[in-house]
């Protein structure tokens, strides 16, 4: 499959949240992947990458949290000045917006990955195909 899937995990923005979820998946052995926080003074939005999604889900909902799967697309971009912009363009030309996107480092030296959510993943897929971007297969990342 060519779309990883993503959690995401609505938070209180209060002392030990987030501790409670890394310690919930540690408590069951499931590696975060990536991790991107986005946060208001309320709540915040912790979307995670992870080698087992379904359990993660599962785990975290058993732990109280409000917890969705999303399919993003991952690519991996050349660690050099351009390589970002590269896919970005891809994308853009290709009409789709990209909705938020994050980066983590990858085990190859000189690349990176890059969660992009956009409107249309086959679409996002086929055109960073296109532009010669490799998009990481879910297989990867959950290995």
């Amino acid at each position: 499959m060519n779309t990883i899937q993503q959690i995401s995990v609505f938070v209180e923005n209060k002392q030990g949240s987030l501790t409670a979820v890394t310690t919930a998946l540690y408590e069951n052995q499931i590696d975060m992947r990536a991790l991107n926080l986005a946060d208001t003074s309320d709540f915040g939005i912790l979307r995670l990458i992870v080698n087992k999604p379904e359990e993660a889900c599962k785990v975290i909902q058993n732990a109280g949290y409000i917890v969705s799967m999303t399919p993003v697309v991952g690519a991996k971009v050349d660690d050099t000045p351009g390589g970002l912009a590269k896919a970005m363009c891809a994308i853009v030309d290709a009409g789709l917006n990209i909705e938020y996107m994050y980066a983590f480092v990858n085990r190859e030296p000189n690349c990176a990955n890059v969660i992009f959510r956009t409107d249309d993943n086959e679409r996002c897929i086929t055109a960073l195909q296109n532009a010669g971007v490799t998009v990481v297969p879910d297989s990867e990342i959950y290995t």
